[in-house]
């Protein structure tokens, strides 16, 4: 166990001799393992260790105990210990999420302040092959493509926390070898029992779905899955940078060229539409795609056509160019003149438009992040700040891919936005500068160059969504 685990860390780059390890201990049996397994491996490893406990405001006197448990553990081991608490009930009724997402969202959220405040340069956490193999199969079950079979990744690097990370060295063990580690040790464990609720899609998975499909079908079926993750995360690094270069000859500032398109292979085709999708702000799914496809096909002729998209957007066949735009009576004329602070990260609701602009920061990888590197901003040309308000007469923008900057009234002209709805766009201000006009790419001066490390995604969602969960 423990060679394994040593040797999965090095493969992974995970952790590096001088690091600050938090280690996250819920009192579950995979994050004392893991607590246990670095215990083993820090002098070889040349790492400090820390234990970090949070405390998620639910489960009463349960999660109190829970809370001992690791603050024991953390002392009969020598070890500071970092603990904070949240109000996971209430963030979720705030932000209309479910529990299990609002938890991890304010536990995710503590990681990261202890990155950025230093107090550690690695937080690890105790996710198992098993863990990997239920979110590829979550997903599979969903209509997932390859990036979402990529699964969990083993980093997360931290924006603004000088190039720390959330690591998952566990990721190549199965859970029931840890509890037999554990076992061997003599080394209880906490059991939280919400994990056996199987009116949660992720434990039915784990307790009913994947061991009947080891049983019956394939005793080998977790780490198979886990390794197709990995297949899917090597191919999704790869497409990036191939979509990445092909894009701007295919889309322009919302149009896209038909002809260009049809000169590619179809699983090259749909990555350019989720791609030219997500620089307007959207998410295609693979319905939304193939219906620009068979809008896009070569021979589409007659009148103008046209498929629905999400957030009242259009695309419109003419001639040889899709074009995409907000479909007419979509959107509500806003009050002129509108101004609102953005913080980065964070987001804003936008009253006048009914919807939020929010800005999240990321790793620098398509794949880990689910977003294609032309639709990305480089979070050192943003200010700390944005302001959101409606555009203004001579506001000007230059927009990735194009040749010169123009005045925001020409580019809303061109893209035929309605007079009505035209009135309230809204555009993000950085120190003076617009960096992001709904419906647009990225300012040509802000897109992330070979040296970033680090991205920040700037979208328009619907009023009261809140940010999409992950299990993992």
């Amino acid at each position: 166990m423990v060679e394994r685990v040593l040797a999965y860390i090095r493969e992974h780059a995970l952790l590096r001799a001088g690091d600050r390890v938090a280690v996250a201990v819920s009192g579950g049996p995979d994050s004392v393992a893991l607590l246990r397994l670095l215990l083993e491996l820090r002098h070889e490893l040349g790492v400090v260790l820390a234990v970090a406990h949070f405390h998620h405001g639910i489960r009463g006197a349960e999660a109190d105990a829970d809370q001992e448990f690791v603050a024991e553990l953390a002392r009969g081991h020598g070890l500071p210990l970092h603990a904070a608490s949240g109000a996971a009930p209430a963030h979720a009724a705030a932000q209309g999420q479910s529990l299990e997402t609002a938890a991890r969202d304010l536990r995710y959220a503590w990681f990261r302040k202890l990155l950025r405040e230093g107090e550690a340069t690695r937080v690890a956490t105790g996710h198992t092959l098993d863990d990997q193999a239920e979110t590829v199969l979550m997903r599979t079950l969903r209509g997932s493509g390859t990036r979402g079979l990529a699964g969990i990744f083993p980093w997360q690097r931290v924006e603004g926390a000088g190039g720390a990370a959330i690591v998952r060295p566990l990721l190549g063990v199965r859970r029931r070898q840890i509890e037999d580690y554990l076992r061997g040790l003599g080394q209880g464990w906490r059991e939280d029992q919400s994990n056996r609720d199987l009116r949660h899609l992720r434990n039915r998975v784990r307790h009913q779905l994947l061991p009947q499909l080891e049983r019956d079908y394939n005793p080998s079926l977790a780490r198979g899955l886990a390794q197709s993750a990995e297949v899917a995360r090597a191919e999704e690094e790869y497409w990036s940078g191939e979509v990445e270069r092909l894009l701007p000859a295919v889309f322009r500032e919302g149009v896209l060229d038909a002809h260009a398109l049809a000169r590619h292979p179809l699983a090259l085709e749909r990555r350019l539409l989720r791609a030219a999708g997500e620089s307007l702000g959207l998410r295609l799914d693979f319905e939304q795609v193939q219906g620009v496809l068979r809008l896009a096909a070569p021979g589409t002729a007659g009148p103008a056509k046209s498929c629905e998209l999400p957030g009242g957007w259009v695309a419109t066949r003419v001639r040889g160019q899709v074009r995409f735009q907000r479909g007419r009576g979509e959107a509500r004329p806003p009050a002129p003149d509108y101004e609102y602070h953005l913080p980065v990260p964070g987001e804003v609701q936008v009253a006048e438009i009914g919807s939020v602009i929010r800005v999240s920061l990321l790793p620098l990888s398509a794949a880990a992040a689910g977003y294609n590197r032309a639709g990305l901003w480089d979070p050192r040309s943003l200010a700390s700040e944005l302001v959101v308000r409606n555009w203004r007469a001579g506001d000007r923008f230059w927009p990735a891919h194009s040749k010169s900057p123009k005045k925001v009234k020409t580019l809303l002209q061109e893209r035929r936005v309605q007079p009505a709805e035209r009135a309230g766009w809204p555009v993000a201000v950085s120190q003076g500068e617009i960096v992001w006009v709904r419906g647009f790419p990225p300012a040509q001066a802000c897109r992330p160059d070979a040296a970033a490390r680090q991205a920040a995604v700037i979208e328009e969602v619907a009023a009261g969504a809140g940010p999409a969960g992950k299990s993992s």
